[in-house]
């Protein structure tokens, strides 16, 4: 049996292991996109000094990775990304992309504020007001939207300085978890949305009335709290559902 089995870093962190825990920073970076297939990872040196942890401690966390078909690590050159799929989300096995490597995606930021949940069919949260991202991931060739993702984190003080600041290193998921929001669980739901909005269609450079998947995730904490609640409206094209189980 692989030793690394059961060291799924896209589950519950409660108690898992110091390698485990960088593990999962680490595969964020490269399911969102800062890292991309063929990149290097930083060095050994450098992820000793980023988690200040022994150079041991990385090195295991470098096998889970490369467990996980994420990485490669050439001995005397360093560690390289090897997975070339798009995912919405830092979550193992939930929606990659289905389009070859070739197609090059960007994101661009359509909004970072303060305020109400403003999406419809939203579940009731405590909450009234937000920090609001909506983002947009598109075609660099065309400018075609290829997804549409707002996500809603119920507002705290500490955000303030993240309206004229910007996202962590450019990553929501990075900024939740410098603020101590970590994911314990949650539910997801996936559904067809019939035709895409007039209003929608503008954002994303596509026909309005075309038929798109909606994805829907709602993210709590340890005790229960909510942390995001995400909308995500995606080219069924490009995108497709795989659950590991």
């Amino acid at each position: 049996m692989n030793r690394f089995e059961h060291d799924d870093t896209g589950m519950d962190l409660i108690g898992a292991s110091k390698p485990v825990r960088i593990a999962h920073t680490l595969e964020a970076d490269i399911r969102s996109g800062m890292l991309n297939r063929g990149d290097p990872l930083a060095s050994e040196s450098a992820l000793v000094k980023r988690f200040s942890v022994s150079r041991n401690t990385i090195r295991k966390s470098l096998e889970i990775l490369s467990s996980k078909g994420l990485i490669t690590t050439k001995s005397g050159i360093g560690s390289f990304v090897t997975f070339d799929g798009k995912t919405i989300d830092d979550r193992s096995g939930w929606s990659v992309a289905l389009a070859s490597g070739d197609i090059r995606l960007e994101t661009r930021v359509l909004a970072l504020a303060r305020g109400p949940i403003g999406i419809s069919d939203a579940p009731t949260l405590d909450s009234s007001e937000f920090l609001v991202v909506d983002r947009l991931r598109f075609r660099a060739e065309d400018g075609e939207g290829v997804s549409l993702e707002r996500s809603r984190v119920p507002w705290q003080d500490t955000f303030v300085g993240v309206l004229d600041e910007g996202l962590e290193a450019g990553s929501l998921t990075e900024l939740l978890r410098s603020k101590g929001l970590i994911v314990a669980g949650g539910d997801e739901w996936a559904g067809v949305l019939p035709a895409l909005s007039d209003a929608d269609a503008r954002l994303m450079q596509r026909r309005a009335g075309e038929p798109m998947l909606r994805l829907r995730r709602l993210t709590r904490g340890a005790d229960g709290s909510v942390i995001e609640f995400v909308e995500s409206i995606l080219d069924p094209v490009m995108f497709g559902l795989h659950m590991e189980f």
